[in-house]
């Protein structure tokens, strides 16, 4: 579903992905952790080409997202193909991104009438379904700021799926939350990966998340993958001493 192929990603003379080789299976969850500043986040945005990389290919179900296709030749991609390739791909991020101006059920609707070409009245029902989904039937008129900060980040997961993406990115999504709204959006997400085959790439510091959601864990340090297991490998009996101090780090935490 997704292969990072030798990727490399610099900011000016700083290396922060270091010929990152690794794949994810189609339906697979992948949880990203490692400390702060590893590369983890900057993943999930070459993914949403919000950066671009500076070495080697990315490739989305089978296509090439940092290049296409000329001939034989992998070239520099044109916006189309881009924009294409993406639009296989949903993200919630730490901020949760909403428009201020618009109710819940527009913020929603916007991008799947104006995007992929639906019907008000279709992306008016899947809204609707998806908000049951999140918890939030009760809010489709209400704006953005009238939410608390657990229901602005579930109005932005119910955003993300209504795009119906093969692939969920989700990048820290309860670091901007009291932690009494936390459970309500985990409880969201881990019911969405019970129901859904929808691949995941889940960047978290929850790590009892991560353990509960995952499928496979990737530790990450200074750009690289450092350990890589099932959850219950890599959070009871970790092989790496680098993974046993970040684990001891965020537990003391």
């Amino acid at each position: 579903m997704i292969v990072f192929d030798k990727v490399v990603k610099r900011f000016g003379d700083h290396v922060v992905l270091d010929h990152l080789d690794f794949r994810v299976e189609r339906g697979e969850r992948v949880a990203l952790i490692g400390p702060s500043g590893s590369g983890k986040t900057t993943i999930l945005r070459l993914l949403m080409t919000l950066e671009d990389a500076n070495g080697g290919v990315i490739w989305v179900e089978g296509e090439p997202l940092t290049h296409q296709f000329k001939g034989d030749t992998l070239v520099k991609p044109s916006q189309k193909h881009l924009r294409a390739v993406r639009s296989k791909i949903g993200m919630v991020f730490q901020q949760f991104n909403l428009f201020p101006n618009m109710t819940v059920l527009e913020n929603i609707t916007e991008a799947p009438i104006h995007v992929l070409g639906k019907s008000k009245a279709e992306a008016t029902e899947r809204a609707r379904q998806l908000l049951a989904t999140v918890g939030l039937r009760d809010k489709e008129n209400a704006h953005p700021t009238k939410l608390s900060g657990g229901q602005q980040q579930r109005v932005a997961i119910a955003r993300a799926l209504a795009m119906d993406p093969d692939i969920l990115l989700l990048d820290e999504v309860t670091s901007a939350l009291d932690p009494e709204l936390v459970a309500d959006v985990l409880g969201v997400l881990r019911r969405i990966a019970e129901t859904t085959d929808i691949t995941m790439l889940i960047v978290t510091h929850e790590m009892g998340f991560a353990r509960d959601v995952a499928d496979r864990v990737l530790v990450f340090d200074e750009g690289r993958i450092v350990e890589e297991g099932d959850p219950e490998q890599i959070f009871t009996a970790p092989r790496r001493e680098r993974t046993r101090s970040f684990l001891k780090a965020v537990v003391e935490h």
